[in-house]
């Protein structure tokens, strides 16, 4: 509508029957429109939370699964239909062993039941890291298949 006088811009939105709101207060001019304040308020939290949902889609999260190399046939059986639930949505996987005492003498057994795990995934999943020993642990990196 132009430059207007505060006063003028005030009845101007009472007579419209709404608000009149400061859209930018950094120039020389400030910045007002009149419109529903109410509706703009929703309307702006409706595309926020549009951009926070396709935010989280775009960043899927990387779940973590501790094996160990005298794992029992069921439990490993539990965390492969977990994980593979987890990779259809899309999540990345992480899979790692921590050896304890003894066990570090005899790596290839992890790395044994590491690439055992990623055969069993290996319709859904692709391997993003080979596994790989660091320190006390060895871990994989899983990735879902593209469709």
């Amino acid at each position: 509508m132009g430059l207007k006088k505060i006063e003028d811009a005030l009845t101007l939105s009472r007579y419209a029957g709404l608000d009149l709101v400061l859209m930018n207060d950094n120039g020389k001019l400030a910045v007002a429109k009149i419109m529903d304040y109410n509706k703009y308020r929703y309307e702006r939290q409706k595309k926020l939370k549009e951009q926070q949902k396709k935010q989280r889609e775009t960043n899927k999260e990387l779940k973590e699964y501790r094996l160990s190399t005298t794992i029992d046939v069921h439990d490993f059986d539990t965390r492969v239909r977990n994980a593979k639930e987890y990779l259809l949505k899309g999540h990345r996987i992480k899979a790692f062993i921590r050896f304890k005492g003894r066990q570090m003498a005899r790596p290839e057994l992890g790395e044994e039941v590491l690439l055992r795990f990623a055969d069993s995934l290996s319709e859904v999943s692709i391997i993003e890291a080979k596994p790989k020993l660091d320190g006390r642990q060895m871990f994989m990196l899983l990735a879902p298949k593209n469709k």
